[in-house]
């Protein structure tokens, strides 16, 4: 029983965590172009609220 376990932290474990990991990678998805610039217009609107530019 304790082989078992063993070889299902030590195998398993690693390949489920490889798993979930490739997962997020392939869900994550780029910004389109008028999304990177409603980004940035955000930022620096931040920016020059707080003073943050000087």
């Amino acid at each position: 029983m304790e082989n078992l376990l063993w070889f299902l932290v030590v195998a398993v474990g690693p390949l489920l965590l490889a798993a979930a990991m490739v997962y997020a990678l392939l869900r994550k998805r780029r910004l389109s172009r008028e999304e990177k610039i409603r980004r940035d217009k955000k930022t620096a609107e931040l920016f020059t609220e707080e003073g943050g530019g000087t």
